[in-house]
């Protein structure tokens, strides 16, 4: 046979053979880099001995050499070789997205001229972003959810013309640009997603010539303006999210031209106007337009809307009748359309699938009953209607329903009766019900309902006893019964209820003695027993409790008050009992025993002649001596005190002076101590001693006020200037300021839960713990604190020592945000936030973020990963340093580690937070990642913060931040803020 025929396929075949050998060389590099060893699971055949082609993860084309890399969410980690990987002459698809890749993306890129598919998603890649013009190939070009940096290279995207998934966002430390001129170009694009980018000014009337587009997405930036007709010829358009910006005007005229489009979301922004043009969109299945300045009436078609499932529209100005059919086609399980002014009846079938999980319609005038469907809506967590103009009688079923946390009916006009099966709401936490019209007893049963937290049915017409079996409810830790007709005795169980911290009876008609059980009842904060029948003797064990609040006016008691109650701060708290007596109590008669024999009184008068002799000998003697010290010239100055008040308060100088001792400590901040006053007007306030210099032995009062300590001034000046002029219910209040030349004494309220610290952390609190509920509403509340120091003071304030030892609880678990030793007032000046220059590291080991490595420039978003650390608190449940962590590691890093590594991240959950409660756990603990990312430019502000955890404490929010388990579609796998169905949900 001649040589000459078969020459071509041998010179091909040894072509292919060197091919593959020049592969072979660059994949194993890939590994090395990549830390991939023989015994990682699925690498098991990346290996000399294999063929390149065989490798898992890599296709090749006839001729063996490899053109896909396919490593999504592997988890794999270290670097990418590009240098070496663009070697490859045939690669057209690079796909490492999902793991934990870190380092550059170097120039060598570019040399990557084949490629059409780039997905570096999901990494925690740094530096900047080369320029990729050279790429013209590129189809898919994902950098989603890293840590880059810089100027990102606008320009080099106007040559990818054959682009169709473009997807940058959640790079939120890019540099500042405006929403990119380039794109336009970029005709075939079905995929745009450039959300958390720092785009700023107009969206561009060229978007609508992207026809093409099925998915848009620039949320969560800094874009202003109106939203531009011409969007409206995006009739592909399927999902349109453009929420968190600052966009004005109304939703144009055409918009309803996108007929395809299923999820909107325009929440957080300033839009207005009305909403007509959203009666076209047929096919919607999410909308979101929360938090905007929307006015007019809901279209009446989208009760004929049939895949509508999620309805948010809270806090606008709308107004009208809801949809009679609303929600009743569709799988529907979530509507918020609360703090509006809506009126009419609510519809009857939005749980007509039994899907319904969050229903959601207080602060509205809506009237008319409840419709009795939902009586059977067994999905349903969360219910609430309050103030509203709702009547009628309760659906039976509404009170037994099995997964409903929350049935609150506050400030209507129902009547009728709790119904026995409430024994049945095994998930219920808390009953509001108040200031209705309800009747009847309070059935017995409650006590089944043995997850209750929280009980509110004041003001209402309810009659009978409280239920002896009251105190099977372990875990309450308030009822208030106050205004009802309720008689009969205090049942001796109350003390059952340990975790009692608030119990309000007040204005009924309860007989009886007052329980001493009741002084066992460790947590007992604030006790109002006034206006009733109560007769007996007030117990002593009552003296064991640590009340900041007490009032048994107006009822039958007598004897004697005990002596530790027996105090000016509760004096009003004894008025209208006239058989009681006490020593320290102006307006009762003074306690007196039956009179002796002659002898007796004799021996008495003795006894009490001999104590006057002696105080006045003591007296004279140290008359005497100060006389001598006056000469020698050791006597202390007399204080000269400046009393400057910041709220309407009586403050006695020498009541918050003489406070100032070792037995009323009852704290110790970063600035100075705090300790317990009891003012004469009846009110307990927290005085913080602000010292000039430490004095390392326990002193009395005199001598602990001349302490000097280097910096206390300036921490005293920073505390006033900070809070006296701060105005927020999450925020402590600053009363006053009591200064002299040698001491500096700040009186704030008091707050008598402690701090979050002590709930989490000590063994009394661990003790008492705190349920899902209230650990989701404290970091609300301490969230929305911080939001007002960062955006809604003149100036950004700057907090620079958030912890949990930092927000303190009041009587009801809300927090407030205290210790402002160490705030700064950032200048305002244009462009942007300021940042503040200190070369003293302030705050506290475990909670101070990474930039003081580095640079000593912080600003707000130091404070965002402060409170980062308290939210992973919250959640796991541990201290931000534990031994567990390993040597120079604290919770960040923990939690980073334990996100990463194989397994559920569930087992992250305190094992006290109850199943049920597990999910939403996660949520708050990836907003608490996004808090602690390295990068301040990649955390969200506080404003966005309060605003995903608003949306985790009423299960509005899908958080999507996958770690470890990446998707190939990243609409599916980002951070955001959005709920698509039952399928989203259960994914979390």
């Amino acid at each position: 046979m001649p040589l000459f025929p078969i020459l071509p396929l041998l010179l091909c075949l040894l072509a292919g053979g060197t091919a593959a050998e020049t592969d072979l060389q660059i994949l194993l590099n890939l590994k090395s880099s990549l830390k991939i060893s023989t015994t990682t699971p699925g690498f098991e055949s990346w290996s000399s001995d294999h063929s390149p082609c065989n490798f898992s993860g890599i296709v090749c084309d006839s001729t063996g050499s490899v053109t896909e890399i396919n490593l999504n969410d592997s988890g794999v980690h270290g670097t990418i070789p590009f240098q070496s990987v663009c070697k490859l002459p045939s690669l057209s698809k690079l796909a490492l997205g999902s793991n934990n890749l870190t380092g550059d993306v170097t120039a060598d890129i570019r040399n990557c001229t084949k490629l059409q598919h780039l997905d570096l998603g999901f990494n925690m890649l740094t530096g900047t972003v080369p320029d990729l013009s050279p790429l013209t190939g590129l189809r898919v070009l994902d950098i989603t959810m890293n840590r880059f940096s810089g100027q990102f290279p606008w320009e080099s995207l106007g040559n990818l013309t054959d682009l169709v998934d473009l997807r940058l966002g959640d790079n939120g430390g890019l540099d500042p640009s405006p929403f990119p001129e380039s794109v336009r170009n970029l005709t075939k694009l079905s995929s745009l997603y450039l959300s958390v980018l720092n785009l700023n000014g107009e969206i561009p009337s060229w978007i609508g010539d992207l026809t093409a587009l099925v998915d848009l997405e620039f949320a969560d930036n800094k874009i202003s303006g109106v939203i531009p007709p011409e969007i409206s010829k995006l009739r592909n358009l399927n999902q349109l999210e453009i929420y968190d910006n600052a966009l004005t005007g109304e939703i144009p005229a055409g918009f309803g031209n996108l007929s395809n489009l299923a999820f909107f979301d325009a929440s957080q922004n300033q839009l207005s106007g009305n909403l007509s043009e959203i009666r076209f969109l047929t096919k919607l299945v999410s909308l979101q337009l929360f938090m905007n300045g929307f006015s007019g009436e809901v279209p009446q078609e989208l009760g004929e809307f049939r895949e509508l499932v999620n309805l948010s529209l809270y806090s606008n100005q709308l107004s009208g009748e809801l949809p009679e059919k609303l929600g009743s086609w569709a799988k529907f399980n979530f509507i918020d359309v609360s703090t509006n002014s809506f009126t009419g009846k609510i519809p009857p079938d939005m749980c007509r699938q039994g899907t319904m999980l969050k229903l959601l319609m207080l602060e509205n005038k809506f009237s008319g009953e409840i419709p009795a469907s939902y009586g059977n809506c067994t999905t349903l967590g969360r219910f609430r209607v309050s103030n509203n103009s709702l009547s009628g009688v309760i659906p039976t079923g509404i009170w037994s329903l099995p997964n409903v946390n929350i049935i609150d009916l506050t400030s209507n006009n129902f009547e009728g009766q709790i119904d026995s099966g409430i024994g049945k709401a095994g998930s219920l936490h808390q009953l509001f019900i108040a200031n209705n019209q309800f009747t009847g007893k309070i059935p017995p049963e409650i006590a089944e309902a043995t997850s209750l937290v929280s009980i509110d049915v004041s003001f209402n017409q309810f009659s009978g006893s409280i239920p002896d079996g009251i105190g099977e409810l372990k875990q309450l830790t308030s009822i208030d019964l106050e205004d009802n007709s309720i008689s009969g005795p205090i049942p001796d169980s109350l003390g059952g209820c340990t975790a009692l911290s608030s119990v309000n009876l007040r204005k009924n008609s309860i007989s009886g003695p007052i329980p001493a059980s009741i002084g066992q009842l460790p947590n007992l904060n604030s006790l109002d027993l006034s206006d009733n029948k109560l007769s007996g003797q007030i117990p002593a064990s009552l003296m064991s409790l640590k009340l900041s609040s007490l009032n048994f006016s107006n009822n039958q008691l007598e004897g004697e008050v005990p002596p530790a109650i027996s105090i000016p701060v509760f004096n009003e708290s004894f008025i209208g009992n006239p058989g009681l007596c006490g020593y320290d109590i102006d307006f009762l008669r003074r306690c007196s025993s039956e009179p002796d024999s002659s002898p007796a009184r004799f021996h008495t008068l003795l006894v009490c002649l001999l104590v006057a002799c002696a105080i006045l000998l003591v007296s004279l003697t140290l008359i005497t001596i100060s006389r001598k010290r006056k000469s020698d010239g050791h006597d202390h100055p007399k204080l000269s005190w400046d009393v400057k008040s910041f709220r309407k308060l009586t403050v006695n100088e020498n009541t918050i002076i003489d406070s100032i001792k070792p037995e009323n400590l009852i704290g110790k901040g970063g600035s100075g101590n705090v300790y317990r006053a009891a003012l004469g007007n009846g009110i307990i306030v927290a005085v913080k001693h602000i010292p000039l210099q430490p004095d390392p032995e326990e002193r009395g009062t005199t001598a602990m006020l001349g302490e000097k300590r280097i910096n206390g001034s300036r921490e005293f000046d920073a505390e006033v200037t900070t809070l006296s002029a701060i105005r927020h219910v999450n925020v402590v209040k600053l009363y006053c300021s009591v200064t002299c030349e040698e001491a500096s004494l700040l009186v704030y309220e008091y707050l008598p839960n402690g701090s979050l610290w002590d709930r989490l952390h000590t063994c009394e609190g661990e003790k008492l713990g705190l349920d899902w509920e209230a650990r989701v509403e404290i970091a609300l509340g301490a969230a929305r604190g911080l939001e007002y120091l960062h955006h809604g003071c003149d100036r950004p304030i700057l907090h620079r020592d958030v912890k949990s030892s930092n927000i303190l609880l009041d009587e009801q678990f809300k927090p407030r945000i205290a210790d402002f030793g160490l705030a700064r007032i950032l200048r305002s000046g244009g462009g942007g936030r300021d940042s503040f220059s200190s070369h003293v590291v302030a705050g506290t080991y475990g909670y101070i973020a990474p930039e003081y490595a580095y640079t000593w420039k912080v600003n707000e978003k130091s404070d965002v990963y402060s409170f980062g650390v308290v939210l992973m608190e919250l959640v796991t449940g541990k201290r931000p340093i534990e031994p567990i962590y390993g040597e120079g590691k604290d919770i960040v890093n923990w939690v980073a580690e334990q996100l990463a590594s194989e397994g559920s991240v569930v087992k992250l959950v305190d094992k006290k937070i109850p199943e049920w409660a597990k999910d939403e756990a996660l949520k708050v603990l990836r907003i608490a990642v996004l808090c602690t990312m390295k990068l301040p430019a990649m955390r969200p502000s506080m404003r966005t913060v309060v605003h995903l955890l608003e949306e985790v404490a009423v299960g509005r929010v899908v958080i999507r931040l996958d770690f470890k388990n990446g998707s190939d579609n990243k609409a599916e796998s980002r951070f955001s803020v959005e709920d698509k169905g039952d399928e989203f949900l259960s994914s979390m």
